[in-house]
């Protein structure tokens, strides 16, 4: 696998366990969206599962908010990796599969294109990798349109700065095209993306390459870019009223996701992890609702 081959050069230097128990690892960026060009940088994603200790902490003995507190692995990062002899440049991000499956919950755009990149973009997926593919969809939900319009309001405030570092490669690019082309097409981008997702429930991160290959190559004024924004963003608020998509995550199935790999990985969870009594759940759920009308009626009495 491509993290231990770095490994082995001595060109990252992630957790020692990592390597191996990475289950996941995919191309994201500008070769994900089908834009990517001789000189595209190799954007990699991924999410690896640590030790039992670090996700079911009380098994080291730890309790939470009390003493000295396990530190716990969320995500190892690493920029600017030059492979000479592969004549690539990497940027690694590999998250621990909680919090992976916490931001992909949360319709975090960065998470969610990781799990639908086309299969050309997946360098590693193994069996508990195959699992959560196989299963993406559950993770999307109408709360998209509020995260990718968010990044996309983020991409059109900095296409409107004029003024990048004097000779760096983003003012030629500004000298050139009169604004940075590239924060045009990730505004584009996420805009066909988030439609999709909200009339389909599915996501095809490469459909709409050819309209990014042209802004990047200039032939989309900034103007242009601009008005499709406002006009695709009236039409997005009516894709989420008629969107079939729930409102929110699916945690109870995501939940029962996330225990299946662990469990795929650990073998049993028996001595890791409770399933909670349902049904006395819901008994102190009624029974606090109750306390709380019954201390209502009592304060206006």
């Amino acid at each position: 696998m491509l993290l231990n081959k770095l490994q082995s050069k001595g060109l990252i230097h992630p957790p020692p366990w990592l390597p191996d128990s990475t289950h996941y690892l995919c191309l994201m960026g500008s070769v994900a969206y089908g834009v990517a060009g001789d000189d595209s940088d190799s954007d990699i994603y991924g999410w690896a599962i640590p030790m039992k200790e670090m996700i079911f902490p009380h098994l080291a003995g730890e309790i939470p908010g009390f003493g000295k507190q396990i530190q716990r692995f969320q995500q190892w990062q690493e920029h600017h990796i030059k492979d000479e002899s592969a004549g690539k440049e990497y940027d690694f991000a590999v998250y621990n599969i909680v919090k992976y499956f916490q931001l992909a919950a949360e319709n975090n755009p960065n998470l969610i294109d990781s799990l639908f990149v086309p299969e050309r973009c997946v360098l590693h997926c193994n069996a508990i990798g195959n699992i959560v593919r196989e299963n993406r969809k559950i993770f999307l939900h109408k709360g998209c349109w509020h995260k990718f319009r968010g990044y996309a309001y983020s991409q059109l405030h900095k296409m409107s700065i004029k003024t990048p570092e004097p000779g760096s490669k983003r003012a030629a690019v500004v000298e050139k095209f009169g604004y940075d082309v590239k924060f045009g097409y990730h505004l584009v981008r996420l805009m066909y993306e988030v439609e999709e997702i909200l009339t389909t429930g599915d996501l095809h991160l490469d459909q709409n390459s050819e309209v990014l290959k042209a802004i990047r190559r200039g032939e989309w004024s900034q103007e242009r870019v601009e008005k499709f924004f406002e006009q695709k963003e009236h039409a997005l608020n009516e894709a989420y009223e008629k969107s079939k998509l729930p409102y929110g995550p699916r945690e109870g199935e995501i939940k029962k996701l996330l225990l299946r790999c662990l469990e795929h990985h650990f073998g049993s969870l028996k001595d890791a992890y409770v399933e909670p009594d349902r049904y006395k759940n819901a008994i102190i759920d009624i029974m606090e609702t109750c306390s709380i009308v019954l201390t209502g009626v009592n304060h206006d009495a």
